[in-house]
C-alpha cells in the first residue's frame, strides 16, 4: 500500500507551495481544497444540497457556489459552517479514497487543512507533516493574496486548530519563515526520508499479506 503523508498547517503557512514542490518531485498530491472547489463549481455534485439548505441566494447564475457570500456566512455562523462541512465532507472523502486507489506514486501527499478537526483523515494518513510559520507571517501573507482585512484573517485563524496543537501532533515539520529556496530544501530532505520510509512501509505491507 502507498505511504500516505497528511499535509496540514494554518492558513497562509504555505501548504500550497510545499505540495507543489512534492508534485514537482513526481509525487501524487491530493488536495481536499481542490476537490471541494470542483464539487462547488458549475453543476458540481455538492450544488443541489447547498441550494436546498442555503437557498438560491448562495448559488450564482452559472450554477456554482457564490464563495464570497458563503465565506461571509460561515465565518459569522457556526451552524452554517457545520452544515456546509456536513454536505461537503462525505463527497470529498469519497473522492480522496478513489484518487488514493488510483495512485502508483511511491508515496502520496494528502493536503487537508482541517486534518486535526477530522478524524476520518487521521485514520487514513500514516504520517502528519505540518507546515508552520508564526501568526504575523500568516496574517501578512493572507492579507496580501486574498485582500482580506487583518481582523478577517485573525477570525479565520481563530477557527483553526491552535498552532501549538498542530506542532505537538506533527511527525514532521517544515518551517516556512524564509525564502522559497529554503522551503524547497526542506521538502527535498523530507522527500529522501519518505522514500526510505516507503521501502519499509512496502516491506511491512508484504509481511502483513
Amino acid at each position: 500500500m502507498t505511504l500516505i503523508i497528511g499535509l496540514t498547517g494554518g492558513i497562509g503557512c504555505g501548504k500550497s507551495s510545499v505540495s507543489q514542490f512534492f508534485s514537482e518531485l513526481g509525487m501524487a498530491v491530493i488536495d481536499t481544497d481542490v476537490i471541494a472547489h470542483s464539487l462547488t463549481q458549475s453543476d458540481g455534485s455538492a450544488i443541489p444540497a447547498i441550494r436546498e439548505y442555503f437557498g438560491d441566494h448562495f448559488i450564482t447564475s452559472a450554477s456554482m457556489l457564490d464563495r464570497n457570500k458563503m465565506r461571509e456566512l460561515v465565518f459569522n455562523d457556526d451552524n452554517a459552517r457545520t452544515m456546509l462541512e456536513k454536505i461537503l465532507h462525505p463527497l470529498i472523502l469519497e473522492e480522496v479514497h478513489q484518487l488514493l486507489k488510483q495512485t502508483d506514486s511511491p508515496y502520496a501527499i494528502l493536503v487537508v487543512p482541517l486534518l486535526f478537526e477530522t478524524e476520518d483523515y487521521q485514520q487514513i494518513v500514516d504520517r502528519i507533516l505540518v507546515v508552520d510559520c508564526d501568526e504575523q507571517q500568516q496574517i501578512t501573507r493572507v492579507m496580501a493574496r486574498s485582500h482580506l482585512s487583518e481582523q478577517q484573517v485573525k477570525a479565520i485563524i481563530a477557527t483553526q486548530t491552535p498552532r501549538i496543537n498542530r506542532l505537538q501532533h506533527a511527525d514532521d515539520i517544515i518551517v516556512n519563515n524564509q525564502d522559497m529556496d529554503y522551503l524547497r530544501m526542506q521538502v527535498l530532505h523530507l522527500h529522501h526520508e519518505y522514500m526510505l520510509l516507503t521501502q519499509n512501509h512496502s516491506n511491512s505491507s508484504h509481511e502483513c499479506n
